[in-house]
């Protein structure tokens, strides 16, 4: 493997999906190889202290992304500066980008002045909102054509590159993010732990995630007093923090859902994958928002790795996390009324799946890090 830099403002503390799977892909390869360089913040600092991984610490947030405006050329212009002293400091031979925006026009003036050949990670959201705007439009063509490889989180971000234009295809390739089978696995019932969360003699849906308009939340509270008409005992669980944790708990309120639903916004790891292991169902009611859209969703495998059937939006790349029918469903959650509409029968059905498939054994078999390791190491060579 050349020796790598990750450039990445996405990486822990910070929360996310994307920051979790480079913490856990770049961890597993070799250290000697790995440099990571990712957003300098007091917590980020304090989390170096909990790992040995190579990282140095830059300021990678900006509120202007584009070279149209003083403020973005300055944050690339200091950024491309602190970048290129570490690649020439460090050895480095080849970069890899956590986003095609800001992190890949980054790379892309590197090559330009060091030579150095990059890689770059798409996650769908990000080239299908860069497509709004004519600027970040081509700043997204030229990173992609001079990029050696897009490494794309699923095949719907793959044609997504391809659809508008980014790629031939032709430097695509698909690297799922996996799942820590060590920590994510199958429990028994723990009745303690239910009656402390208030899930005692409940039917226990679960969503985990950033809480944004796309992962859905809103439409699934609004749904839930026509739900409990028919399904009584339903209780609806929310775990994140985000931009709409106001209006969901006003939502709450307008619907005097208080003892129905609870939104979870502290929650730590170990409290996190019991509530995995605890609920009954796990849904993400994700849908897409002018361009924005759910690039994979590894929430859905993290689980049916605790063995949970799983029921996803239709939106983006969540139709491959799982086994369609045997270890979820997926239904269109464009409003409330489809949301409904896909959402009670399956609830009707006490199994939930067929039951051919052994949920947790299906995630644990595509998703294992081991696997996607190893795929990692032959792109990376």
């Amino acid at each position: 493997m050349k020796k790598t830099l990750l450039l990445t403002e996405n990486f822990p503390p910070k929360e996310g999906g994307s920051g979790r799977w480079f913490w856990e892909l770049y961890s597993r390869l070799p250290n000697d190889k790995v440099l990571i360089v990712a957003n300098d913040t007091p917590e980020g600092r304090e989390f170096d202290k909990t790992h040995e991984l190579d990282i140095v610490r830059i300021e990678l947030e900006s509120t202007e992304w584009g070279l149209a405006s003083t403020k973005g050329l300055g944050f690339y212009w200091e950024t491309i500066r602190k970048v290129l002293k570490l690649i020439k400091e460090y050895g480095i031979e080849e970069v890899h980008c956590g986003r095609v925006i800001p992190e890949g026009v980054i790379a892309r003036a590197l090559k330009l002045l060091a030579g150095a050949r990059y890689n770059c990670f798409v996650h769908g959201e990000d080239v299908e909102t860069a497509a709004t705007s004519r600027e970040h439009s081509l700043l997204v063509k030229n990173v992609c054509k001079n990029a050696s490889m897009l490494i794309c989180n699923s095949e719907n971000t793959a044609n997504i590159v391809r659809k508008l234009g980014f790629d031939s295809g032709s430097k695509c390739e698909v690297l799922h993010p996996g799942v820590d089978t060590s920590r994510f696995e199958v429990a028994a019932p723990d009745t303690s732990f239910r009656q402390k969360m208030g899930w005692s003699g409940k039917r226990v849906l679960l969503t985990v995630g950033r809480l944004q308009r796309r992962k859905g939340q809103d439409f699934l509270i609004k749904s839930m007093p026509t739900l409990l008409n028919e399904f009584p005992d339903l209780f609806y669980a929310v775990v994140g923090r985000g931009e709409c944790y106001d209006e969901l708990i006003s939502l709450v309120d307008q619907h005097e859902l208080h003892d129905k639903v609870c939104v979870y916004p502290d929650m730590d790891d170990e409290a996190l994958i019991k509530c995995y292991q605890q609920c009954d169902i796990f849904i993400l009611p994700n849908r897409t928002i002018g361009n924005d859209i759910e690039g994979f969703g590894m929430v859905l495998v993290e689980a049916q790795v605790c063995g949970k059937p799983v029921i996803a939006g239709d939106s983006g790349g969540t139709r491959e996390t799982m086994n369609i029918g045997k270890t979820g469903h997926i239904i269109d959650c464009s409003s409330t009324e489809n949301l409904l509409n896909g959402l009670s029968p399956i609830l009707r059905n006490p199994e939930i799946v067929d039951g051919e498939v052994n949920i947790a054994d299906y995630a644990k078999n595509r998703f294992n890090w081991d696997q996607h390791v190893a795929k990692a190491k032959r792109l990376f060579k």
